[in-house]
């Protein structure tokens, strides 16, 4: 078993993929207000809104706790309408020693868009478990900012 790895899920929506990158590339302080009770809050650090290398700490429920997670936008990838998190301090960063979340959507399909998730990580020991209730967290996330565009008009 290795320390190194990657976690990935794939999840289709019926909602606007573009309206779910632009969210989560630009307006991710908006995100606490479509599900508080996943996300307390987005608060940016340093940086701009949707620019390379700006911080945030991202607030959110996690097992019944509340996890501050300080995380980098480190990349950004218009074509592929990919946004990349880099965390560089937090709860998790206890358990890992590095831990990265990639969020690309497909938007090929009008009815049917494909939306990618990934943790890549490093765990620091062996016994510490892979991501999954962090992916869990996501795609129910994910889910929640769904049923919220497919309930208000953009």
């Amino acid at each position: 078993m290795g320390l190194k790895g990657k976690l990935v899920s794939q999840i289709s929506i019926k909602s606007d993929g573009d309206v779910l990158i632009e969210l989560f590339r630009d307006k991710q302080h908006h995100i606490p207000n479509i599900c508080p009770d996943l996300i307390q809050s987005v608060d940016l650090l340093s940086g701009q809104w949707g620019s390379l290398g700006s911080v945030f700490v991202w607030n959110f429920n996690l097992d019944g706790k509340t996890v501050a997670s300080k995380e980098m936008m480190e990349a950004i990838d218009e074509k592929k309408k990919s946004v990349t998190y880099k965390m560089i301090e937090g709860g998790l960063l206890e358990l890992y020693k590095t831990m990265k979340f990639i969020l690309s959507v497909d938007t090929s399909e009008e009815d049917n868009q494909l939306v990618t998730l990934a943790y890549e990580y490093e765990k620091k020991t062996e016994d510490v478990p892979d991501p999954c209730t962090m992916m869990d967290a996501t795609v129910d996330l994910i889910r929640a900012v769904e049923r919220y565009q497919l309930q208000v008009p953009t």
